[in-house]
């Protein structure tokens, strides 16, 4: 019986005691509450119940919860999705793990044929509790291979929700709501944020998805963050407002359900918008919310949209090429600069 109902949902963690926790071990901790919320949660995937518990943040689980809710399984990504999407639609709440994003592309036919359309090929009467959770690989010579972001890909299916947290907090309670949630969610952790620490709330918490969160009030120009780049759109404000530019930080938090009510209210403040996206430049998700804010408001716009993106090429494996191909705050400041001059 899930005891979650009882857990109250709110757009921002509660008032209690809190503890400093990395992005990996924010995820451990949601995993492990939820487990003790319902009795019908496990995690599975390849290397779940090792030592090293994928980069740690299935660390420990097995211990708690026994490997028959824990365990480990063969390299057969088709064959892991097709099991959860059977658990899920059994009645049970499944957490698959995917250490690379990459090869989730092996599970695409499952998810693009079954799991995403499941309630509506039901007619609204099943459902599909299955949570995926996906890491982007970064630094270390990960190559192209190894190191794609791939959430426009998913993102553009119906039926299937996408989550990309930017910070340990957030990642708790996200990813709770996404294993609560009655419908498919592809929950998306950039790999290099895996170290990044703050304070995060120890009893259980539900984040909306959908809701995004402005961390950084500003007036000059509206700075949509997606995922792994909301640190270094936060440090890029930081530097732009010792030029008193001040820049409104908008946290997506989730691509879909997409919250574009807050970017449109933000976007009415500054005249102005920059998206950095964790992704490749075309056809992606800061095209989409570009787009979307152009259909709206366009004619009010102070200046022409800028987009701070990944490239449209391959990661390269070589490590001073890998620094030269993902953007920093300081390609965000640029392109800030920029709509602030109406360039």
């Amino acid at each position: 019986m899930s005891k979650a109902s009882a857990v109250e949902l709110a757009s921002t963690p509660r008032a209690g005691r809190a503890t400093r926790l990395s992005f990996g071990a924010a995820v451990n901790a949601a995993q492990r509450q939820a487990m003790e919320l319902d009795e019908n949660v496990f995690v599975f995937g390849i290397g779940a119940d090792g030592k090293a518990g994928i980069f740690g943040s299935t660390a420990g689980l097995k211990e708690r919860f026994s490997a028959r809710r824990v365990f480990d399984t063969p390299i057969s990504e088709q064959s892991l999705t097709a099991l959860a999407a059977g658990a899920a639609n059994a009645g049970l709440r499944p957490v698959l793990v995917h250490q690379r994003f990459d090869f989730l592309l092996y599970s695409a036919d499952q998810i693009a044929n079954w799991i995403g359309p499941w309630r509506y090929i039901s007619g609204g009467h099943a459902t599909m509790p299955l949570t995926i959770r996906a890491i982007v690989g970064k630094g270390w010579g990960q190559g192209p291979q190894h190191s794609k972001s791939l959430h426009s890909w998913f993102a553009h299916l119906p039926g299937m929700q996408v989550v990309m947290p930017g910070s340990p907090a957030d990642a708790k309670g996200l990813l709770l709501s996404s294993i609560f949630s009655n419908d498919p969610t592809l929950f998306i952790e950039g790999r290099s944020l895996y170290a990044m620490e703050e304070e995060v709330p120890d009893e259980p918490y539900f984040i909306r998805l959908g809701r995004a969160l402005v961390r950084r009030p500003g007036k000059d120009v509206t700075l949509v963050a997606i995922g792994s780049l909301v640190p270094g759109g936060l440090e890029a404000a930081e530097q732009l407002a010792a030029e008193r530019i001040e820049v409104e930080v908008v946290d997506l938090r989730t691509l879909v359900p997409l919250d574009l009510e807050t970017v449109l209210a933000s976007v009415g403040r500054t005249g102005r918008l920059v998206v950095a996206d964790p992704g490749w430049r075309d056809f992606g998700a800061a095209a989409e919310v570009i787009a979307s804010v152009c259909e709206r408001v366009g004619p009010a716009l102070k200046a022409a949209p800028q987009r701070v993106t990944w490239p449209h090429r391959y990661a390269p494996t070589s490590a001073p090429l890998e620094a030269g191909y993902y953007p920093t705050s300081a390609d965000i400041v640029r392109a800030c600069k920029s709509a602030v001059a109406g360039i």
